[in-house]
């Protein structure tokens, strides 16, 4: 696959007159796409103990985490505004437990017209909303931050 981080000259989610308009990808060809993004979530030292025992009360946090951050991505053309709707053939969500947090990986592939950069960044954000969520009653400091894309490759289909 090949890198494609061409950076377009004008938004194409605006029209000719300024107004939100779905990008029209009819004419572009099916290719193999990936994208890899990544996050970070701040959790104090007792908080990734617990989380490594299993020991937060609403459950596995990672495994919770892991299948929202899927169901996220796979439902991200309903969340954001402009967004296509992509057979996703695959989305894989990791954790790595670090000294000061858990970092956030997730990697989301499509055979389509488009690229699948929301769908992973989406993952990547709804799981660290999931890990807040499932810890907040234990860990009052927790901050996610640096979500971004990491990387978006695409191939000939062929």
């Amino acid at each position: 696959m090949s890198d494609t981080s061409e950076t377009p000259s004008r938004l194409t989610h605006l029209d000719a007159s300024g107004h939100a308009s779905m990008v029209d990808v009819g004419g572009k060809p099916v290719q193999k796409r990936e994208a890899v993004a990544e996050g970070f979530i701040r959790l104090e030292p007792g908080t990734l103990d617990l989380i490594s025992r299993d020991a937060i009360a609403k459950g596995s946090v990672t495994g919770v985490a892991r299948v929202a951050g899927i169901q996220a991505a796979k439902r991200a053309w309903e969340l954001i505004p402009l967004c296509h709707q992509l057979p996703l053939s695959k989305v894989a969500v990791d954790f790595e437990s670090v000294p000061c947090g858990l970092r956030i990986t997730a990697v989301a592939r499509t055979t389509a017209q488009t690229g699948v950069e929301m769908e992973a960044l989406t993952a990547v954000s709804v799981a660290a909303l999931t890990v807040y969520d499932m810890c907040k009653a234990v860990d009052k400091t927790m901050v996610i931050e640096g979500v971004r894309l990491v990387s978006k490759v695409k191939q000939d289909a062929g």
